[in-house]
């Protein structure tokens, strides 16, 4: 098959364990070391560690592999381009050696500016009663106008946007405004703890001398430092679209289109600079043309996530809806990569197949009742990525039956 079937595993703290991965097709685990501070190194003992985990029930089932490392974090210094960026740096390049040495030869990474990914809305009840993760743009502006007050935001929305978000803000009771703030706030994927309000502003304020050019400037200056490193030793890093793929909070965002991806492909050349080709963060604006971008920049792909989103009537607007359904088009997306495996396999090149997971699958069924420690991280959810890997690996398997 063109996929290695992969599931985020969040670590031994995760709900979803890896016999459910397992139990649901998976061969390969994609997981980080979340307990390691972003900028320190990882070590040989550590990952080793995590792998023993993976591994330890492999004589008795399936084998499991550590197929992907998502994410190695990006310490905001490189980011920000200070000169304290050096070191974090030379640590990245140690840690892509560990990780070599112990045979993990695939790492994601992304650039966004303080925060991670973005939603409004965790709890998105869609038709058939499952939940599904959603981003309103007058709840976000809602947010930073009127929650954070960030100084100048009225800049970045239309007067029509403020009135609407000003209205909500008065039909909300304060549980339901703290629901919004912990909301946008929350953290890296994989924790449950949000940035502190108090705080917030003071982070946004490091930025505010950084626009999209020195902001770009600073993800080459570092894939030109770390990517030759990475080619060397037999690792391909891959970087994550912005999501949403536009600016928020006043901060620049530098992956989100196919033209972004583009300079950032010819800003280091070698094959090791690569893209984790996210459908969901790309398919959220209408002019990226995902089955194009896969045909474009095909043999640099070394990660695929398969989601997809709906955008709403107002288009800045969407939710995660079901895998083969929304805006994405997922049967061509997979048919470019079914056709990209089949030209890598007659080349042949070790990476013919691609390692993929089924992203941010709605949740449903018994995980609906779950809580506490049993209760997911948001979007990872075992039943609802169990659904969307069934329903992809179908299409795979019906897509390649065609082309024979």
């Amino acid at each position: 098959m063109t996929f290695i079937q992969t599931m985020r595993w969040f670590g031994p703290n995760d709900p979803v364990s890896l016999m459910h991965i397992r139990q649901a097709g998976c061969t390969g685990i994609v997981t980080a070391l979340h307990q390691i501070p972003v900028g320190e190194v990882w070590s040989v003992e550590a990952i080793q560690q995590r792998i023993q985990l993976i591994e330890a029930d492999n004589h008795r089932y399936t084998p499991l592999t550590w197929e992907v490392v998502e994410s190695l974090p990006v310490h905001e210094d490189i980011k920000k381009g200070l000169p304290s960026r050096a070191q974090y740096i030379e640590n990245y390049k140690v840690s892509l050696r560990n990780l070599a040495a112990c045979g993990i030869k695939t790492v994601c990474y992304n650039f966004m500016p303080v925060l991670d990914w973005s939603r409004t809305n965790l709890h998105y009840e869609m038709p058939d009663g499952s939940l599904a993760l959603r981003f309103v743009w007058e709840d976000f502006a809602l947010f930073d106008l009127y929650i954070l007050k960030r100084p100048n935001a009225e800049a970045d929305y239309t007067p029509e946007v403020q009135e609407v978000a000003k209205r909500k803000l008065e039909g909300l009771t304060a549980e339901e405004i703290a629901t919004l703030q912990n909301t946008v706030l929350l953290g890296l994927p994989g924790s449950n703890e949000a940035f502190e309000l108090a705080t917030f502003q003071g982070l946004l304020n490091n930025y505010k001398h950084i626009g999209d050019k020195e902001l770009r400037e600073n993800l080459y200056y570092f894939i030109q430092q770390v990517a030759p490193i990475a080619e060397e030793i037999g690792v391909n890093l891959c970087i994550h679209p912005d999501d949403p793929p536009k600016s928020l909070l006043g901060l620049p965002r530098v992956v989100s289109t196919e033209a972004d991806l583009a300079q950032l492909m010819d800003a280091c050349e070698v094959r090791a600079n690569g893209i984790t080709f996210c459908t969901g963060s790309l398919g959220v604006r209408a002019d990226n043309d995902l089955p194009k971008i896969v045909e474009r920049f095909g043999d640099r792909i070394h990660f695929v996530h398969l989601r997809t989103t709906k955008r709403e009537i107002n288009p800045l607007n969407f939710h995660e809806a079901a895998h083969l359904v929304g805006d994405v088009d997922m049967y061509e997306v997979v048919k470019a990569f079914v056709i990209e495996g089949k030209r890598r396999k007659e080349k042949g090149k070790k990476d013919a197949q691609i390692p993929m997971r089924p992203d941010h699958g709605h949740q449903m069924l018994d995980d609906l009742n779950k809580t506490g420690k049993d209760k997911s991280y948001p979007g990872y959810s075992a039943i609802g990525r169990l659904k969307g890997l069934a329903e992809l690996r179908g299409l795979e398997v019906a897509i390649e039956r065609g082309l024979l």
